[in-house]
């Protein structure tokens, strides 16, 4: 498993190892190497350091401070390094003051992180070469519609928040949705978070009739609420959002309980085989290694595309499927994921699985 303490080190052997060879895709890979965001930077750093190694590319490291007006000095770092795409990116404040530059050198950049809906409506007002793995703004509240609409219609619903932002929205996104399509929720209320118990909730869940519960917050509330209900007699089925992925304490989630979510990569079938090479090697294959992985993967390819076909990187990116440990990667027009990467998936006793039978 790579840590703080052993990021330096990996990244040394890396791009002494791409330095060695100098052949291939040369690969900018953006990610902080140390501070605050340091674990998660090393995710990136060895998904993508190891499958740019693995495909004999060239890698080009360079650290992302996440600090304001820090992007130009990093389009820089690419620019120089001559890279043909840069991968990584975990933070908007380095794509604002890099993707001016990056255009003008012809680099694209894929975000694994970087989830805003105003950057990437600046990006393509501006022509900036911006690509986004990461699931777009809005596209957690969409699944979880979609799933209510398609399993949940004929039932009586609740719809439950923490009284925090994203609770409220995501909350108000679905009550919206179900009155476009003629439903209403038998329950709708601000729970207080953070709280032992939750039987007073669970009975005027039961009062109101609901036998389904949708749950704005996050998930030691939402263990509390199944507990209370369990114990209550009080059958409900629930489902939370995004939240849900989160340690599993204090209060163990019961199983059964679903979550509209991004699935652990390692867990899918597409995934299990890079999982085990990565492990092989040390890495555990957690977070953003396998969806960086994946982007240093897509940049290889892409570009290898681009150089057969004479054509620019960026051209190649749009429209094109590529099969990935994290499943089927496809840009839209837009630059986005041409499918929501949202699964509802149930908690069976270590992780949340694909469930065995339709939302109950």
């Amino acid at each position: 498993m790579i840590n703080l303490r052993g990021i330096a080190a990996f990244l040394t052997l890396l791009v002494a190892a791409a330095q060695g060879h100098a052949a291939g895709v040369t690969i900018g890979v953006v990610a902080p190497q140390g501070g605050p965001l340091g674990l998660l930077g090393a995710q990136i750093a060895a998904g993508a350091g190891f499958e740019i190694q693995q495909s004999g590319n060239t890698l080009v490291a360079v650290n992302e401070t996440c600090e304001d007006n820090s992007g130009a000095a990093v389009a820089d770092a690419l620019v120089n390094a001559k890279v043909q795409v840069a991968v990584g990116f975990l933070c908007s404040e380095t794509l604002e003051g890099a993707l001016p530059k990056l255009k003008d050198a012809n680099i694209p950049a894929i975000t694994v992180s970087v989830r805003s809906r105003i950057l990437m409506e600046d990006a393509l007002k501006n022509g900036w070469p911006l690509f986004r793995m990461a699931p777009a703004d809005g596209a957690e509240a969409a699944k979880v519609i979609e799933v209510i609409l398609k399993d949940w219609a004929a039932d009586p619903i609740a719809l439950i928040e923490d009284g925090t932002i994203h609770g409220r929205e995501l909350s108000e996104a679905v009550r919206n949705a179900l009155e476009q399509n003629g439903l209403k929720p038998v329950f709708t209320d601000t729970y207080r978070p953070g709280q032992e118990q939750q039987i007073a909730l669970v009975r005027r869940l039961k009062r109101a009739g609901a036998t389904r519960v949708f749950i704005g917050g996050d998930r030691n509330d939402v263990a509390v609420i199944a507990r209370d209900a369990r114990a209550e007699n009080i059958p409900l089925s629930i489902l939370g959002g995004d939240a849900m992925r989160a340690a599993n304490q204090p209060l163990p989630l019961a199983d059964g309980v679903r979550a509209v979510t991004l699935p652990e990569y390692a867990m899918l079938p597409e995934g299990t085989a890079a999982a085990d090479l990565l492990r092989a090697k040390g890495i555990e294959p957690e977070g953003y290694v396998l969806p960086s992985l994946s982007a240093a993967l897509i940049a290889g390819q892409a570009a290898e595309a681009a150089a057969a076909a004479g054509k620019p990187v960026q051209e190649m990116l749009l429209g094109t499927t590529f099969q990935m440990p994290v499943g089927a990667i496809t840009f839209t027009g837009a630059h986005e994921l041409s499918q929501n990467p949202y699964r509802v998936l149930e908690w069976r006793r270590s992780g949340f699985f694909p469930p065995a039978a339709p939302t109950q």
